[in-house]
């Protein structure tokens, strides 16, 4: 099924130029619910602050999902990534502070994230988080 203009409803965030940081993820219907089918979304561009030094640390967060009632609207999730830029948070917390938010949001199949962060102190470290089963591809 296609894009419903009642799908677009409760979107404050797409089109909108005068966006800030905020914490909330905006979704709309899942039009083939009942089908698995996979998303991914990723960004390179993700920073946070070390909970102790305050100094940046940089990541790539990867989101991997089997849709159920709710889809997640990618301006609002790159919103959402904005707000943690000044927040100081352990990498295991805040990786699966994102997969909570994403479950409350939408309610999914399975989901997966996965916090690959840059090397500080000579350690990278890589978070993965997950929620639900994993169907079969």
């Amino acid at each position: 099924m296609t894009t419903q203009p009642k799908d677009l409803q409760g979107l404050s965030h797409l089109g909108n130029t005068q966006n800030k940081p905020q914490q909330t993820l905006e979704t709309f219907p899942n039009r083939n619910l009942g089908r698995n089918y996979f998303v991914e979304l990723s960004t390179e561009e993700f920073t946070c602050l070390c909970p102790a030094t305050g100094q940046p640390d940089f990541a790539k967060i990867t989101i991997n999902y089997v849709p159920g009632p709710r889809i997640v609207e990618s301006k609002s999730l790159k919103l959402y990534f904005w707000s943690y830029r000044q927040q100081g948070v352990f990498h295991e917390h805040l990786t699966n502070k994102i997969l909570d938010d994403l479950v409350a949001a939408l309610d999914p199949v399975w989901c997966q994230v996965t916090g690959a962060f840059g090397v500080r102190g000579g350690i990278a470290i890589t978070v993965r988080a997950e929620y639900g089963k994993k169907p079969q591809s």
